[in-house]
């Protein structure tokens, strides 16, 4: 009875301590009325260097400004003026950006690379919804040194709440990993620094038409101070991908160019497997090519042929110690394009769809893509996409082999009112290799906005296999409020037994699961030492199976406090239950332990300092029960870098177990290390070290970029297994854009 106490007694001190602090919470933006800005039809273009306020063709038109801080005064203007400027011609979309700055020798640059992260650097960062549905859209971002950051937006990039497996910059509603075909050229100066993007109409989709309306974000960073700006106020515990608080940009006078694209490769890649034949060298010669088609200004259609994806950083290492799969992230660019709206379900638990199923086998080998095509885009207000794509066989080893295969993903998505939306989505993977070898996902999904602050959302799926002895369902339902501070979520998933949706990916099979999640974002504005917020919450997941038995139940109850200065420290308490009704093997451990429930508790602690610092960390630290014993886990990111160039990162995590009278230790290390001569041009390298597996990586990358990720590309991996040498292989690789209807 006491395990059940001390932590309702918990919960009931911090939601206590919530509602006690709330009056500090700071001055709440006013939402009611959006921004404007007028966009400026150019008839001459505009020379991209970065120079604005001498530029006398930006300097005949008026700039808006009114950026309020979100950090660390909600509210408040900016500290430093920001002058905006957007244009537009038949073919291009610019915008021009003055960050005046009064000590422009306190800039704060990170890093060159494309893609890098823009939280740690003085930075300026915008948001288009081209349709105007308030719920996608497409990021563009700079800094002082012209970094080119862009991304595209799902569903307000709304991912999975309390799921640690999916990051929601991944797939979960922001795509990091979309790369266009844009321009952008920074310059520092007495007053700061400016900035000039080019973006390709032909880049992003849109409507043709006249007196259009997008909606429209804008973000700006000061380090200095950590300060966070936006144009478009927003209540603190929002960012810049919600769109259904963005202001608009009037004035537009577009129509979609057209758009056909040929981005052809060849590449050859030199390796060798000392497991098998170390004197034999295998020189592996390829060309393939991928098409892009405007079939309409708001549609594309997607070729690839021979897909390759070698310039791909490789996965980085896990040691599995639950009893469920592990999750790695999609990270091959054909299948990010858009994955946002192929992605329904519950991101890294119960994914209907994982495009990591075509061209992986499950023991981690590459499998062919022989090709295929995406149709993707919109038909009026309904979103729709189709993807097919086809997989070659492949001898694992001498007795087994992986038929030809064929997934195929069809969806549809039509918005319902401003924040609400109701979709369709089917699912097939066709084998090759014998009769009856097929797996099909029916799937329906919707969501209703209730006003700004809450939504109910949910999905229904159906699995159909002729190897199955019943076809499966499975379905979630949450709800959400967010405002002025407060997230509260709640949620209910259902797998049944049956449900097995083979080009999808589950954590776990057979379980019901109810979870919350309770937050408060309280504002203490400096006082209390410096300190800026701190975010008191509690979490609950439990997962029981079909007969009532709890198989998992993990409350966490935290509080994150954070100071002006970037310093945080997150301070928690864990209670957990795990069961079996069977005997379990721990994968990681090799240790098999008998059925029971196991009731533990563990206590952590969050450390980060400032990201934007030469050095920096990031820790966690866990100690408490694990099943039968005890664990002290140990687990972090240490980053260094040298002025703008040079950045790299040192991640571990440790484990030292006490089970079943046995000690046992498992580290996964990894060190990145990269060196940026321009933007364009990096040398990358990833090394990992997995004690469970015994091995050692190496991944060193060269790119020489040309335009959206294409260009020259030198790859090099090593596996180390026991202290030998396993594989190695040496790949280089050019890919081109070639601009068909110029």
């Amino acid at each position: 009875m006491n395990s059940v106490r001390r932590p309702i007694l918990v919960i009931l001190a911090l939601i206590t301590c919530s509602v006690v602090l709330a009056q500090s919470n700071g001055t709440m933006p006013d939402i009611k009325e959006r921004p404007q800005a007028a966009a400026i039809q150019l008839t001459v273009e505009p020379v991209i260097d970065g120079e604005v306020i001498n530029d006398e063709l930006w300097q005949q038109f008026p700039a808006f400004d009114g950026l309020k801080q979100i950090r660390p005064y909600s509210g408040q203007p900016a500290s430093e003026k920001t002058e905006i400027r957007i244009g537009y011609t038949e073919t291009m979309l610019y915008v021009a950006v003055v960050c005046y700055d009064s000590q422009p020798d306190k800039l704060v640059v990170s890093d060159a690379r494309r893609d890098a992260s823009l939280d740690g650097t003085d930075s300026f960062l915008f948001i288009i919804d081209t349709y105007h549905d308030r719920q996608n859209g497409f990021v563009f971002g700079t800094n002082s040194l012209g970094v080119e950051y862009d991304g595209q937006v799902d569903n307000e990039g709304q991912g999975n709440f309390n799921n640690n497996r999916q990051q929601g910059g991944t797939i979960g509603g922001f795509n990091l990993n979309w790369d266009a075909s844009w321009v952008v050229k920074s310059k520092v100066g007495d007053y700061g620094w400016s900035a000039e993007f080019a973006i390709p109409l032909r880049t992003i989709r849109f409507a043709s038409g006249k007196d259009m309306v997008w909606g429209l974000n804008i973000q700006r960073n000061i380090r200095k101070t950590n300060e966070v700006a936006y144009w478009a106020p927003l209540p603190i515990q929002f960012d810049l991908k919600r769109l259904s608080l963005a202001g608009e940009l009037t004035g537009l006078n577009l129509k979609s160019p057209g758009n056909l694209k040929l981005i052809p490769y060849v590449l050859n890649n030199t390796a060798k497997d000392f497991s098998k034949d170390p004197s034999k060298v295998k020189n592996t010669p390829d060309v393939g090519a991928d098409i892009k088609y405007s079939i309409t200004p708001s549609l594309t259609l997607d070729l690839t042929y021979n897909t390759d994806f070698a310039q791909v950083e490789v996965d980085q290492q896990q040691i599995n110690l639950d009893r469920f799969n592990l999750f790695f992230p999609e990270k091959r660019p054909f299948f990010l394009e858009n994955a946002g709206f192929f992605t329904v379900g519950s991101p890294g638990e119960v994914d209907l769809f994982f495009s990591r199923k075509i061209g992986i086998a499950e023991t981690g080998q590459i499998v062919p893509i022989i090709g295929g095509a995406r149709v993707s885009g919109r038909v009026n207000k309904t979103n729709v996409g189709v993807l097919s794509m086809f997989t070659d066989d492949v001898d694992v080893n001498d007795s087994v082999k992986i038929q030809k295969n064929n997934f195929n993903v069809a969806r549809v998505n039509q918005q319902v009112g401003q924040r609400s939306t109701i979709g369709g989505t089917f699912v097939s993977r066709e084998g090759g290799g014998a009769e009856n070898d097929y797996n099909r996902v029916f799937a329906m999904d919707g969501k209703i906005g209730i006003g700004k602050k809450a939504q109910i959302s949910g999905f229904f799926a159906r699995s159909n296999s002729p190897d199955s002895i019943d076809d499966g369902n499975s379905f979630k339902l949450q709800s959400q409020y967010q405002w002025n501070g407060l997230d509260m979520n709640l949620a209910y998933t259902q797998v049944d037994e049956g449900f097995d949706p083979q080009a999808g990916f589950l954590f776990r099979k057979a379980f019901r699961k109810p979870e919350f999640l309770i937050l408060k974002t309280i504002r203490m504005n400096g006082k209390m030492g410096g300190m800026l917020e701190i975010r008191p919450h509690v979490s609950y997941r439990g997962f029981w199976d079909f007969e009532g038995f709890q198989e998992t139940g993990f409350l966490h109850v935290d509080n994150h406090w954070v100071w002006k200065n970037g310093f945080e420290i997150h301070t928690g308490i864990n209670f957990t239950e795990e069961g079996s009704l069977t005997d379990f093997k721990i994968p990681g451990l090799g240790v098999v332990l008998p059925a029971g429930s196991f009731t533990n508790q563990e206590a952590q602690i969050v450390v980060i300092t400032n990201p934007s610092k030469k050095f920096y960390i990031s820790t966690r630290h866990v100690m408490g029960g694990y099943f039968l014993g005890s664990r002290s886990a140990h687990s972090g990111t240490i980053g260094f870098r040298i002025g703008d160039r040079f950045n790299s990162d040192y991640t571990f995590n440790h484990n030292d177990i006490h089970l079943m009278e046995r000690n046992f230790a498992t580290d996964v290390f990894g060190a990145r290390l990269s060196y940026s001569f321009t933007p364009r041009m990096t040398l990358q390298s990833f090394f990992q070290y997995n004690s469970a597996a015994d091995i050692v990586s190496a991944n060193i990358r060269f790119n020489l970029l040309e335009q959206a990720n294409t260009g020259l590309f030198v790859v090099y991996n090593e596996i180390w297994d026991g202290g030998s040498v396993l594989n190695r292989s040496f790949t280089i690789k050019y890919t081109h854009i070639i601009n068909v209807l110029k």
